[in-house]
């Protein structure tokens, strides 16, 4: 199917408008992208149009990032157990009820709340960069986890996460010379505008700050995987700073059937690395999902 068949649209969900990127014939198996930050549903757009010969794809953009609505912090109750009930909502509202799951650093502990509460829907999970152990965390999250026990201490060195220059970083850290020229600068320049718009930092603030509660779910996220045996795809760079690659292997100690690919990327992988993962995610849901 052509890039060009991609439909981009809007649904009111809780009313908040909640943009979406749909592609593929709804009678094939769903696939669900759920994106990380400082991204959008953007940075799902090569993968989308490799795979909707075969799927139907829905790539949400979270409230507070891409197109999304994004009401003042006052307005809205920014956290991850929120943007959970709306990415429901949403699959309600387009009245999907069995879906696979891509999961990407935000994106995971919100389809990972939905997998664990609602695992008679979830077929299968592809994880790039979506983490579920503490071995994931590196060096990167010590600030955060300071700004999560002391926010007034610590937020001048995280507002330094909300730049141009780090928002550039994270798409170029870890990924080989030679991939560099994959990078379209647009993705993060995207990235960047969304940010930079009034109001957007302390929405990202206050989702930094949030991110704390998310481990309290990890206990149950990873008995799911022990009881439910949901068939998982890790295709995970192996120079991420973010989430490290210890990330990926953990999954292995509860799903041992688990695929674990470490490729040469960073945490965008998608961008420099697209075609080896939409090969691999290609290879995995015709085994698994039907």
């Amino acid at each position: 199917m052509s890039a060009f068949a991609l439909r981009a649209r809007t649904v009111t969900v809780d009313g908040l408008d909640v943009f979406y990127r749909e592609a593929g014939d709804p009678a094939n198996p769903t696939l669900v992208l759920l994106h990380g930050f400082p991204s959008s549903s953007h940075m799902y757009r090569g993968l989308i149009a490799e795979l909707s010969d075969a799927y139907h794809l829905i790539a949400p953009d979270h409230i507070g990032f891409g197109a999304s609505a994004a009401p003042a912090v006052e307005d809205f109750a920014y956290g991850f157990e929120k943007l959970t009930e709306i990415t429901l909502g949403l699959l309600d509202r387009l009245g999907v009820e069995r879906f696979a799951l891509y999961i990407q650093d935000y994106g995971a502990p919100i389809g990972l709340r939905i997998a664990s509460r609602h695992p008679e829907r979830v077929t299968a999970i592809v994880s790039q960069s979506g983490n579920a152990y503490l071995e994931g965390f590196t060096p990167f999250w010590d600030v955060l986890f300071a700004h999560a026990r002391d926010r007034a201490a610590n937020e001048p060195a995280v507002r330094e996460l909300l730049t141009a220059e780090a928002t550039r970083w994270q798409y170029t850290h870890g990924v080989p010379a030679d991939r560099l020229d994959r990078i379209a600068p647009e993705a993060w320049t995207l990235e960047q505008a969304g940010l930079d718009r009034p109001g957007n930092k302390e929405i990202q603030l206050q989702l930094f700050w949030d991110y704390q509660f998310n481990l309290d779910g990890y206990p149950a996220f990873q008995e799911y995987f022990r009881t439910h045996r949901p068939p998982l795809l890790a295709a995970w760079g192996r120079g991420d700073e973010i989430f490290g690659p210890a990330g990926a292997e953990a999954f292995a100690r509860d799903l041992p059937d688990a695929e674990i690919h470490l490729l040469d990327a960073g945490h965008f992988a998608l961008e420099t690395h697209g075609e080896e993962i939409a090969a691999l995610v290609r290879d995995f849901l015709g085994r698994h999902v039907k």
